[in-house]
């Protein structure tokens, strides 16, 4: 895979000399912004999904799911929210805009009894972030924007038996994961994403799956782009769900030779400093983090301030721990430019073998 040409070797070059100037900024959360638009299950529905709506996409959804909560889908149903979440974050100082396609895979939109709209959703996330991302460089020429194509975990993991009486028992496997990965990445690269980022990785095993699946789609391609990881502890034990520690991880994924590796979620940046220190010291790539705003309150919700948050990662840009910062769940706009200007004025991390970086 390392071989093959970079599909687009300008915005591959504009990518790597931000990096060598700047810590470059992720964007935020996008269910905290969607949930502020308190869509009801007529919202998610829209026109082309609307009980009996008479239409060419009538047979689209058998209609007695709910499909309230299916953020994913709002990229067909309201184009126009998501656009506006993006534009939010870029004017907030975002460089990096990620798809809304966290869920856009056919294990995850199963759910749903979605699953054949699949290559859709994620054409689609990579179009309206594509878009945003233009829009706004073509305002700031000297600052480009870029897209990044998400692969989330999946609603499944295949290290780990969802039924406590049969540990050898699994709901998925590692052909199916790689097929999923594949379907979902190509539409993304086809709507317009600059990098492929696999993110929120609670199981080793499920990331290999969307690597392998990357490098086959790579092949298929004759080309590839620029591939970042993002793992997560899932609690203060230091470790992901799976077991392996922030350390481990990072030398079960080197392999594929990724743009950049980092942690994000489960997390409030507090308690995710440590293990962003671990991969500083070791990762032959950039180092990422995008963690939440502290960690859930008694209802589910995010507390942190942005500028609690923002003098936390400051800390973090002054220990020379940094290439790429942004949030997670509970954070907002109005904490992606308290971050932005907290780390503003320090040097990315200095990053080993860069010329690796794939």
């Amino acid at each position: 895979m390392n071989t093959l040409p970079w599909l687009h070797p300008d915005r591959v070059a504009l990518i790597e000399k931000g990096l060598s100037e700047r810590i470059m900024i992720l964007d935020g959360g996008m269910g905290t912004m969607l949930q502020g638009h308190r869509l009801d299950e007529d919202g998610y529905r829209g026109e082309r999904f609307a009980h009996g709506h008479d239409s060419l996409h009538e047979h689209d959804h058998p209609g007695e799911c709910d499909l309230k909560g299916n953020n994913d889908l709002l990229l067909l149903t309201q184009p126009g929210i998501i656009r506006g979440v993006h534009e939010a974050y870029l004017e907030a100082g975002a460089d990096f805009i990620e798809t809304n396609t966290f869920n856009a895979t056919r294990v995850s939109q199963a759910d749903y009894h979605l699953e054949h709209v699949v290559p859709e959703l994620n054409r689609e996330g990579a179009r309206i972030a594509r878009a945003a991302c233009d829009a706004m460089t073509a305002k700031t020429p000297d600052r480009p924007r870029f897209v990044i194509g998400v692969l989330g975990p999946t609603s499944r993991t295949a290290s780990i038996s969802p039924d406590v009486n049969d540990p050898g028992f699994r709901n998925i496997d590692f052909e199916q994961l790689k097929a999923n990965y594949i379907e979902s990445a190509r539409a993304l690269i086809e709507g317009g994403a600059d990098t492929i980022m696999v993110e929120t990785i609670f199981d080793t095993l499920n990331a290999k799956a969307a690597l392998f699946a990357l490098s086959e789609l790579f092949d298929e391609l004759g080309a590839r782009v620029p591939v970042m990881i993002s793992g997560t502890i899932t609690d203060r034990s230091g470790r992901t769900l799976s077991g392996q520690t922030a350390e481990a991880f990072f030398y079960s994924v080197e392999h594929i030779r990724p743009l950049s590796v980092g942690l994000n979620c489960a997390l409030g940046a507090e308690d995710l400093r440590p293990h962003v220190q671990m991969l500083a010291r070791i990762a032959n790539a950039a180092v990422s983090t995008h963690p939440n705003a502290g960690l859930p309150n008694a209802f589910g919700e995010y507390d942190e301030s942005p500028e609690s948050m923002a003098a936390t990662i400051r800390d973090f840009a002054a220990n020379g721990l940094l290439n790429i910062v942004g949030g997670c769940c509970g954070t907002t706009p109005a904490h992606i430019a308290a971050i932005a200007a907290a780390v503003a004025p320090y040097p990315p991390r200095i990053r080993q073998a860069t010329d690796q970086a794939a």
